[in-house]
């Protein structure tokens, strides 16, 4: 319990969120000024009435009597005026703030190892950098500068009640301790159950995300019984985690109503023995404390509201400075800028492995001569797509080295690196916009006309061109007003546009029609043509005019050499591969 109680409001976590006001210190200082003044203001008006009822009404005083009515209408003005600035300024330093950390957050994300994707929730990663902010920004907005502007006028109204009569001043306080306490077991109680709605509201994103992505698989294997089975378990789970809120907010508010009308009534009461039996009060007296009541009751109320979402806030922002906390960036602490590279690719005795203790690369070791196109082959699972992730650094190896003109990879920068290389996946992904930008990907040094050209080169411009309106052509949503084999031919325009230094095809002639795929060898033959490649493919047809042919089995290489030379080896692994996608294709 004890633990609990420390952790109902995170000092550290709080400082650490302060850091981000420094840039706007005036305005934050502006709202604090703002929280001063409508605090003095607050009381303005019951004292006024204090005095309009005191020296004007109960002595039937007429003169003087306007100038105060005007002077309570001016004073209610400026209060409403202070209110607007107080509320707009802080709801515009929550934003300020959130798209500092916003920004601060989705570039710290860029630069995250492939493993950690590997890892994570695309649906957990959105709820952090979109929903887990906006409760960010409630912290300045709803939260933190609202529960400041409550205390200091009930701060200020306790003290002018003290300073005006103090027993009708301990009759308001008498219910105050039980608000108060109840108040602390709200929050404590509150905090518990916002953290049990931020989980599942980032488990129901990522549902959602994994199934609307994953949409045609579920039909094709009618599956939408089960997946609307399984969304109303964790939908159930997401309610009941609300109703907790609501269940709490129900029990602590009709209480500090109650509390209220409790301690009106009894003002009411003693105020009125007060003034016409003991005459200890007045009239205007019991008026101002009437009025006051609600303006010291109502900002308690609020504030456990307000405190509902500032623990929203805190719970969100712990969970977003996690992953900002969260070191798993490839060391980038090369100092060598390269602008072209030869070509030469060597691995020296590399080993790595995903998963600790399970190595998929078992001490590869090979050469590759600046301008070769070789092929790596072998079955699903030897360890071919993962030496194209370990030449551009998205993983660290175990041990060994990986070389480029001799050159060790660590000692290069990353973005010089992985500029000269360009790879064309089988799975392409493009971006919901033109297809001019997804091939320039907004390069300001790639132009337009530059992307025509070698659209011309590799002799797909009359295929973009047929496209309404050609190059600016919107695809949609990861390309799905293309074909997978148009997706492909944008995806080797995109690799070639780069002039790289290095290409890598990843079975990239794989799952298209025969018409794009006569246009992805031209585009091959091109593209490689003068520059090291490197092929990986399970089509063994594709890469039979490569220069050296590297067979790899359960994470080791166990052949290498030329077409020719592998076809001539008894019982060889590339033969037997060979032999059985050839047989299958005459049976075919």
């Amino acid at each position: 319990m004890s633990n609990k109680k420390e952790n109902i409001f995170d000092i550290t976590l709080f400082k650490r969120l302060f850091e981000y006001t420094k840039p706007y210190k005036t305005v934050f200082y502006g709202v604090l000024l703002s929280v001063l003044i409508i605090a003095g203001l607050s009381i303005a008006t019951p004292k006024l009435l204090q005095i309009v009822i005191d020296d004007h009404i109960k002595t039937m005083q007429e003169e003087g009597f306007l100038y105060y009515i005007i002077l309570m209408i001016s004073l209610l003005l400026l209060q409403t005026i202070f209110q607007f600035f107080f509320q707009f300024y802080a709801a515009w330093l929550g934003q300020n703030i959130v798209q500092d950390v916003r920004i601060l957050l989705f570039n710290h994300m860029l630069k995250f190892k492939m493993k950690y994707y590997d890892n994570s929730s695309v649906g957990m990663l959105i709820t952090r950098a979109v929903t887990d902010m906006e409760r960010i920004a409630d912290i300045f907005g709803q939260g933190l500068f609202m529960i400041m502007r409550d205390l200091t006028v009930m701060l200020v109204i306790s003290i002018y009640m003290l300073s005006t009569n103090i027993k009708l001043s301990l009759i308001v306080f008498v219910t105050m301790p039980i608000v108060l306490y109840a108040t602390k077991i709200f929050q404590r109680y509150m905090k518990t159950a916002f953290e049990q709605v931020r989980t599942e509201v980032s488990n129901l994103n990522s549902f959602v995300q994994e199934r609307v992505t994953g949409m045609k698989i579920l039909q094709l294997f009618t599956r939408e019984t089960t997946e609307n089975r399984n969304f109303k378990a964790i939908n159930e789970r997401h309610k009941k985690g609300w109703l907790k809120t609501i269940w709490y907010n129900s029990i602590f508010f009709p209480i500090a109503d109650f509390l209220a009308s409790i301690t009106t009534g009894l003002v009411a009461y003693f105020g009125a023995l007060m003034v016409l039996v003991e005459g200890t009060a007045t009239v205007g007296q019991l008026f101002s404390f009437m009025m006051m009541i609600p303006l010291l009751f109502r900002p308690l109320r609020q504030i456990a509201d307000k405190f509902n979402t500032l623990q929203m806030g805190m719970v969100a922002a712990k969970r977003v400075f996690k992953i900002i906390d969260t070191t798993s960036q490839i060391d980038d602490t090369g100092t060598i800028e390269v602008s072209k590279f030869k070509g030469d690719i060597t691995f020296k005795d590399v080993h790595f492995s995903y998963v600790e203790n399970e190595e998929v690369l078992k001490g590869i070791s090979l050469d590759v001569k600046s301008g070769e196109t070789v092929a790596i082959v072998g079955s699903t699972g030897a360890g071919k797509s993962t030496i194209i992730n370990l030449l551009n650094r998205f993983y660290e190896i175990n041990s060994g080295e990986i070389l480029v003109d001799n050159i060790d990879i660590k000692t290069v920068t990353l973005s010089s690196l992985r500029s000269k290389i360009a790879v064309v996946l089988q799975d392409v992904f493009l971006f919901a916009d033109t297809i001019m930008v997804n091939i320039s990907l907004n390069n300001p040094n790639i132009s337009e006309a530059q992307v025509i050209q070698a659209a011309k080169d590799i002799g797909i411009h009359d295929f973009i061109s047929s496209l309404p309106n050609g190059y600016n052509y919107n695809v949609k949503e990861r390309g799905a007003m293309l074909s997978s084999g148009q997706r492909q031919l944008i995806s080797f325009l995109r690799a070639y546009v780069t002039n790289p230094s290095i290409l890598i095809l990843d079975e990239a002639t794989s799952s298209v029609d025969s018409y794009s795929e006569q246009l992805i060898q031209n585009a091959t033959d091109k593209i490689t043509k003068g520059r090291t490649s490197i092929v990986i493919a399970h089509r063994l047809a594709t890469i039979q005019k490569a220069d050296k042919i590297i067979v790899m089995d359960a994470g080791e290489i166990v052949e290498q050499g030329t077409h020719e030379e592998l076809l001539k080896k008894e019982n060889g692994y590339y033969r037997n591969l060979y032999e059985v996608q050839f047989l299958k294709a005459d049976v075919a």
